[in-house]
């Protein structure tokens, strides 16, 4: 091991690093009792796959971003509306503040922002001439579709490859874990 180099190290520890063997190797967070070690495996190798899901989607948000010049605050806004439009519904700074979880002050600054970029217009309400109706710009929503919007369809593609049965057991996993991870409760995260 001593005559390994750093860059080897780094590699070994970078692919252990979903191994619950590395990450935990006394069981103080992971009870592993009853599964073999091909079960343990498999689940090690499940994490990972996760991880590298996660840094695809990292990657393609930030290109998304620098391509056009905005925060990933500003592309979910967009997003949103991209989706308001083709439902054909009207949204809100409210509704938009809402989705975001950000404040009234905070949702200003965002649509001057977006307006001034040339990627939001603002109108009247259709039903109540006091409130704003906001609508993503043609332009903006063919720049999104072409980029983030086509490397999104993958993932549609994929879960449209598994049959019924293996999306059901995909959809029962993702809610699981993301139950495990929920922060409701959880003492160290109140008030962040």
């Amino acid at each position: 091991m001593a005559d390994q180099t750093e860059t080897e190290m780094g590699d070994a520890i970078a692919a252990n690093l979903y191994n619950v063997e590395s990450s935990d190797p006394r069981g103080e967070l992971v009870d592993r009792s009853g599964l073999s070690p091909e079960d343990i495996a498999q689940v090690g190798r499940v994490m990972q796959a996760l991880a590298a899901l996660r840094a695809a989607e990292e990657k393609v948000s930030h290109a998304s971003q620098k391509y056009m010049q905005l925060s990933a605050q500003d592309m979910r806004a967009l997003h949103y509306l991209i989706v308001a439009k083709h439902r054909g519904e009207v949204a809100t700074p409210g509704m938009i503040a809402a989705h975001l979880g950000i404040s009234a002050a905070s949702t200003t600054k965002l649509l001057n922002r977006l307006e001034k970029g040339g990627h939001i217009v603002r109108h009247v309400h259709p039903h109540d001439r006091r409130a704003f109706a906001i609508e993503v710009t043609d332009e903006t929503e063919a720049a999104a579709k072409l980029t983030v919007g086509r490397q999104h369809a993958g993932r549609f593609h994929a879960a449209a490859r598994l049959r019924g049965d293996e999306r059901e057991a995909v959809i029962r996993f993702l809610d699981d874990m993301a139950d495990g991870l929920s922060l409701d409760g959880v003492e160290w995260a109140e008030g962040v």
